[in-house]
C-alpha cells in the first residue's frame, strides 16, 4: 500500500491551482471536469503521481466556500530553509499564519501558511 493523495475542497479552483503552483511551486498534473456530477478535479504535486503523494483539489460547481471544521489539522511540507520559504511565500502574496521559528517545546524550525480556502500548510525545516 501507499498513500496516493489528500483531497481538499475549494471554492475557486483556478485561485487554488495558482496558489499551489505559483506560491508553493507545485505542478498541475491533471484536471478534469465531470459535468454529470457537476464537479472538477485537479491534481497537483511536486512530482508524478506514480511516484509521489499529491493533493486532489475538488471544486463542486456553484459552491464558493467551505468551513474547514475542527477536525482538519494541516498538510506538512519539508523545506530547506523555513525563514527563506516564508519570505518567498510573502513576496508571492501568500498568507503566513505563524512566522518561522522553533516549534513549541522543541527545536525544529516550523511555520504555517494558509491557502486561499484557509487550509493550513506547515513548513518544516529539513533535518540535516
Amino acid at each position: 500500500m501507499r498513500l496516493l493523495h489528500t483531497m481538499l475542497r475549494t471554492g475557486d479552483l483556478d485561485r487554488s491551482i495558482d496558489f499551489y503552483t505559483q506560491v508553493l511551486g507545485m505542478k498541475l498534473l491533471r484536471r478534469k471536469d465531470y459535468p454529470e456530477g457537476k464537479f472538477t478535479l485537479a491534481f497537483i504535486g511536486y512530482g508524478n503521481e506514480s511516484d509521489n503523494t499529491v493533493i486532489e483539489l475538488t471544486y463542486n460547481w456553484g459552491v464558493d466556500k467551505y468551513e474547514t471544521g475542527t477536525g482538519y489539522g494541516h498538510i506538512a511540507l519539508e523545506v530547506d530553509d523555513v525563514y527563506a520559504a516564508c519570505e518567498a511565500i510573502k513576496q508571492k502574496g501568500g498568507k503566513i499564519i505563524r512566522e518561522a521559528g522553533p516549534m513549541n517545546a522543541g527545536t525544529t524550525i516550523i511555520a504555517f501558511v494558509a491557502d486561499p480556502d484557509g487550509y493550513y500548510i506547515e513548513l518544516i525545516g529539513k533535518r540535516h
